[in-house]
């Protein structure tokens, strides 16, 4: 057991050895405050849930504020089990610290600045095996020692749960605001309620709820229809009395974009999932106004309409699914 510094114990040593401890966390907080100083908007995407497509929310939010003509930096604290890179087709490892010793992030195609723990690691396969002082130590790290600049927006992306990772970005961005992901069923939506409790005991403001896998979009006929079921999400904004952002239906092609390390929102293809993905970062950039500069001068997110929400759909009667992912069969 730990125990505390007794100054009237503590031999000369001993007293130099806990005010350089001191003075360097002292360092180190001042350096943390100044670069989030410089970060506008904190985005936390979280869940209580494990697999409801959290990692994929918060690197499409990402890309899509990205690609609206902000600033936007990604940071994945999922420590142990690290996907953002993959999913971004981030493989080079770090460059070199910068000439003021900070640690440039990954930059992809789209100018999105990237930090994960995964390709710091020799072997990406190799486990995380930490406990809780370690993690929150790759945190301070991932914010204190990288030069993120001015950012519009920093999306991080949480594991699942209420552990150290979210405890910690709680304690020490106190401006960030919690993007809850779930999926419809019930039995996520019963640890999605912890996570929304959580954020209310340690006091970290919630933006919204986002409800993923939503119905699905029949790979042969393009309509959304429900597979498992929808709506609990919004139903559980509104009991929570939080903004809804929308729902998100399940499409393999999502999948199949992660898996080949280009995020969905980067495709052109005319997909219910890729209008409900724009219709959540509009929201978003609507909830969290910035000014974000074009070639033509400034304009303010605000004026970004979102998409009406999407309706479920009866497959087309010709459709290889033959209506069997109909809402309402009959």
């Amino acid at each position: 057991m730990r125990r505390s510094c007794d100054p009237r114990k503590c031999g000369d040593e001993s007293k130099s050895a806990c005010s350089s401890q001191v003075a360097v966390n002292a360092r180190r907080n001042l350096d943390i405050d100044r670069i989030l100083g410089k970060i506008r908007h904190k985005i936390l995407v979280m869940s209580g849930k494990g697999g409801v497509g959290k990692s994929t929310v918060a690197v499409n939010l990402a890309v899509g504020l990205t690609r609206l003509g902000f600033r936007v930096g990604l940071m994945d604290v999922d420590l142990h089990g690290p996907d953002v890179c993959r999913m971004l087709n981030l493989s080079e490892p770090l460059a070199d610290s910068s000439t003021d010793g900070k640690m440039p992030p990954w930059r992809t195609d789209d100018n999105l600045l990237v930090m994960s723990l995964e390709n710091m690691l020799e072997d990406r396969d190799s486990p995380i095996i930490w406990r809780g002082p370690l993690k929150n130590q790759a945190i301070h790290r991932f914010i204190a020692d990288v030069a993120w600049g001015e950012l519009d927006y920093l999306v991080i992306d949480a594991p699942p749960g209420t552990g150290d990772e979210p405890m910690t970005v709680a304690q020490m961005i106190k401006d960030a605001k919690a993007l809850v992901v779930t999926t419809p069923q019930q039995v996520a939506l019963a640890d999605v309620r912890k996570s929304i409790n959580f954020c209310k005991h340690v006091k970290l403001e919630i933006l919204g709820v986002v409800e993923n896998m939503s119905g699905y979009v029949c790979p042969h006929c393009g309509k959304v229809a429900e597979l498992f079921k929808s709506g609990g999400g919004e139903e559980l904004a509104l009991s929570a009395n939080l903004p809804f952002f929308g729902r998100i239906p399940l499409d393999p092609r999502v999948m199949l974009a992660g898996d080949d390390g280009r995020p969905y929102l980067t495709g052109n293809d005319d997909s219910p999932a890729l209008a409900a993905f724009n219709s959540m970062v509009a929201a978003v950039a609507e909830a969290l106004p910035t000014t974000m500069r074009t070639a033509a001068g400034q304009v303010c997110p605000a004026d970004l309409a979102a998409p009406p929400p999407l309706p479920l759909e009866n497959p087309a009667a010709d459709c290889g699914c033959q209506g069997k992912n109909a809402p309402n069969p009959g």
